[in-house]
Order: C-alpha cells, then structure tokens, then sequence
C-alpha cells in the first residue's frame, strides 16, 4: 500500500510535536510538510531534541498549493485558522482538526463560547464530532473530522454509555478535572506566570470553560432531558495526563455492579478504553505515553451515588493519539497502528 503524504499545520505545539512523535512511526503516513508560523526555517527538532536524524522537513509557512499534494491535512492550530485551511480542501482531500473549529455543530454557539464569528460556516455539514470509539465506522463519510477536547474526551468516555443506557441522572453531575499544564499550550508559562506552575493547583475557566458547550452537545444525543453538571478544570504541576473525578446519582434500582458491566459490555472490543475493577484508585501515571483511557467506578457511603475516575494522556488520547486513530479508522488502517 502507497503511503498517504500528510501535512501538519501547527507542528511546533505540544499536541502537534506528539502528532509528529507518532506519524513518523506510521508506516502508512509520510510527512510531506510541517508547518509554522514564527518557527519558518527551523527543523522540528529545535522544539523537541528527541526528533533530531528524524529525517523530517524543515518548517515552512502554509499556503494553499500544499495542498495539492497531500492526502490528509492535520491541524493543531489556535482557534480559527483551521476554517481558513478548510476552505482549500479539494474532495479528495481530509482534514483532521485537533483545535475546537469544528467541534461545535451551530455556528451561533461557536461565536457565544469562542468571541468569533465562524468562518466556514458551510462546511461544518461536513464535519464530524469523532470521539472514535463512540462514532465508530460513521467518520468515513466525512471529509473533516473534529478531534474532542482533551477534558470532554476523559468525560465523555465514561458518561455516554450511561447516558444512553439511562443508568443516571442527568441531574446534580459534578465533574471535577485535573490537567498537566501542556493541556494550555506553549505560552502556558506566560499566561500563568504568576501561578507558580510547578508547585501550586490552579482552578480556572469557572464556571464558563469552553468545553461546557462540547460536554452539553454531546451529552444531549443521549437524553430528551436537561442536563444539569457543573465542570470545573484545573492545572496541576506536572506536565501532561489528566484525572476526571464525576460525581453522579443513580436511577432507580441501578447498582455499581450494573454499571460496571454496562461499561465493560460497551467498549468490549475497543482497544484504547480499560474499565478496570471496583473501587480501583488510579493514576495519571497508569496512561502516561499511551492512548488508553482508564475508568474505575467508585461507590459512595450514599448507594445512591457513585463516583466515576478517568484518566487518560491529554498529548495522547486526549490529543494527536485521538487523531491518529480517527485516521486509522478513516482510511481502514489496523486501528491501533502507531499507537502502541
């Protein structure tokens, strides 16, 4: 099998230096372009050592003829530009989105939670929301796929099972995250630079973080009813890897043990999501450089209730792993290739 040429757009960011890490073990992907803006001229290597005698492009500034000669462009791009590169797309042509461009499916709520106005409105018919494990075989049929948040995709995994098997209630959900500091980018440093990163925990985005409107979306699928959560993020100091800690009511007659079989039974033959057994406290550390999510359901002194734990790699599974394999499972690749 020829390989595809990719181009990466925003290659010089965490998610896009692990993107990278990941490709270049592809045997199905050539990297063709690495683009950037103020690192034009530089090898990728200047941002991550590891990827020196990689034999990978220098960077250049994107323009449109790329275009042309690449199968799948990645995007890991502040928020916005990604439409811009979407308008130059031929049929052929697939865009993977690792930013938020695509994830909203109203062009009105993209403007409410990100202050500006969408810039190819047309083609959001075309894009896909792909959590892979829950869109499944559905994103062959789009030509732009919108990667989840790094937060929702560690929330969403565990909830919407549930959901859709109307185990809980919609209602009273708290969900409480903590994220290395990579999940806020390269200028993390600066924007926090009176947090003391690498010795405090910091709540933020409260009680109006962007991924409210992703989290509200796709929850809604699954339920005629209104969901009440509060979703409160933090960063934490360490680098990467985040901890989901929900806390949810329980419908009528429904135990722990219920819920834990529902989960096992609905990601069965997935490969990336473990629900491992009762009452396990896990760890970041347990998903670290992987593209595994970990779920462990916890009861309560109230049997009402429990509490769900989630981690995952926000690099990762939460970010370029995410994409690889919607691309895998895109172009009908053996899905976990790269990413084990």
């Amino acid at each position: 099998m020829p390989k595809l040429n990719a181009l990466i757009a925003g290659s010089t960011g965490y998610i896009g230096v692990q993107l990278i890490k990941l490709l270049i073990k592809h045997k199905y992907i050539n990297i063709k372009y690495l683009c950037g803006h103020s690192s034009v001229g530089k090898n990728i290597s200047y941002y991550d050592k590891s990827l020196k005698n990689k034999n990978l492009p220098k960077i250049i500034k994107f323009n449109k003829n790329l275009i042309k000669d690449i199968d799948v462009v990645f995007t890991a791009l502040p928020n916005g530009e990604a439409q811009d590169i979407s308008k130059y797309l031929k049929k052929d042509k697939i865009l993977i989105d690792l930013a938020a461009d695509f994830r909203l499916k109203k062009s009105s709520e993209y403007l409410k939670w990100y202050k500006q106005k969408h810039r190819a409105k047309k083609l959001i018919k075309k894009s896909l929301y792909s959590l892979p494990e829950i869109s499944g075989n559905e994103l062959k049929k789009y030509q732009i796929i919108s990667c989840p948040g790094c937060y929702p995709t560690s929330i969403l995994l565990p909830l919407i099972p549930l959901f859709k098997n109307k185990l809980v209630k919609v209602k009273n959900i708290i969900i409480d995250s903590k994220s290395g500091y990579s999940g806020a980018g390269r200028s993390v440093h600066k924007k926090y630079k009176n947090k003391n990163l690498y010795e405090s925990l910091s709540a933020y985005g409260v009680p109006n973080h962007r991924h409210n409107s992703e989290i509200n979306q796709e929850l809604n699928k699954f339920t005629n009813k209104k969901i009440d959560f509060n979703f409160t993020p933090h960063l934490t100091p360490m680098f990467r890897g985040i901890l989901s800690t929900i806390y949810l009511d329980l419908e009528n007659n429904v135990t722990q043990s219920l819920i834990i079989k529902k989960l096992n039974k609905f990601y069965n033959k997935c490969n990336f999501v473990k629900i491992l057994k009762r009452d396990t406290l896990i760890s970041t550390n347990d998903v670290i450089n992987t593209n595994n999510c970990h779920i462990s359901i916890c009861k309560t002194t109230n049997k009402n209730k429990i509490i769900i734990l989630s981690a995952i790699d926000n690099l990762i599974k939460g970010g370029a792993g995410q994409a690889v394999q919607n691309l895998n499972i895109k172009f009908n690749f053996p899905v976990k290739t790269a990413l084990l």
